[in-house]
């Protein structure tokens, strides 16, 4: 049995009936970690709300661990863990009474699975007597797991866990997501940082409600279809616009300090004879070389296939 199955879904909003979700099909295995990478406006968050019996689709079905989140939605809201993108928690209340507010909301107590959270408590039980409200970034998105994980679900919803918080916290927010999965928890996490995306076992690409790619991050990044350079010189933003203007340049997009670059003719003679004609314009300190595409490429590329 699948542990999340997502067949055909489709959400609109408003009178103008606003594609959110467009036909949406996918599945999540037991186990796994399962990323929703895309920007703001892609449809992550209503999928999460779907699967999570918050929000209803206008069309198609959902279950989570074999079980409808029309029907028994009452049975999920029980088994499951979620994490809004937006800090939900109580910020009047300390880190404690937080916590044992969700506990007992679930008939449980911190105790009884202190061994689930126990590697993110030790890292706020200092503050524990803290205002949730009072709490750093980083802080509040480790209460907050720790929260949805008291009553021990067997699938945890994380939408945009790691949204504006500090890369030393979102790399310790990744490792602790390790560290779960290998305790069988399925993990289902969205986020627009495409860097993020090879820390999954799978990912589905989204743009504007649809999936544009499902699969291993590796198998993404193995069938980007054209050689990739990266360039760079002294001028970025005139380069960009001089090699988009040039007839055997097939896309260029910036990436960081670089541009990532491909050809329509790509051999020794036609890069060479990219290189000339760039330093004609005025171009100097030019370097370009070989690079492996990354999910941003991937990405990008299917936007424009």
């Amino acid at each position: 049995m699948k542990a999340v199955t997502v067949d055909h879904i489709t959400k609109t909003y408003g009178k103008d009936k606003k594609v959110a979700v467009d036909n949406i099909s996918f599945s999540v295995e037991k186990g796994e970690l399962f990323g929703l990478i895309g920007p703001d406006g892609a449809g992550k968050t209503s999928i999460f709300r779907i699967l999570t019996t918050l929000l209803l689709a206008e069309k198609g079905t959902a279950t989570v661990d074999g079980l409808d989140v029309v029907k028994d939605y009452k049975k999920i809201r029980s088994s499951i863990g979620y994490m809004p993108g937006k800090f939900s928690l109580y910020q009047d209340l300390s880190v404690e009474e937080n916590l044992n507010f969700f506990a007992t909301v679930f008939g449980t107590t911190i105790q009884e699975n202190y061994e689930l959270i126990q590697d993110i408590y030790v890292q706020i039980a200092p503050f524990k007597d803290r205002r949730a409200g009072k709490l750093s970034g980083g802080m509040k998105q480790k209460l907050a797991l720790c929260c949805a994980l008291i009553h021990k679900p067997t699938v945890l919803f994380l939408d945009e866990p790691t949204t504006g918080v500090d890369p030393v916290s979102r790399k310790e927010f990744w490792e602790m997501l390790k560290r779960l999965k290998n305790q069988g928890i399925t993990i289902i996490v969205s986020t627009p940082y495409m860097d993020e995306a090879s820390l999954c076992d799978r990912i589905a690409l989204m743009q504007s409600g649809k999936i544009l790619s499902i699969d291993l991050p590796k198998t993404i990044i193995g069938s980007y279809p054209d050689k990739l350079y990266r360039i760079k010189a002294t001028r970025m933003f005139h380069l960009l616009k001089d090699l988009k203007e040039q007839t055997n340049t097939l896309s260029c997009n910036t990436f960081g300090e670089y541009l990532h670059l491909s050809l329509i003719r790509d051999d020794e003679p036609n890069r060479n004879a990219l290189i000339d004609k760039i330093k004609k314009l005025g171009h100097q300190d030019i370097e370009m070389s070989e690079v492996v595409p990354t999910i941003e490429d991937c990405f990008i590329k299917l936007l424009k296939s």
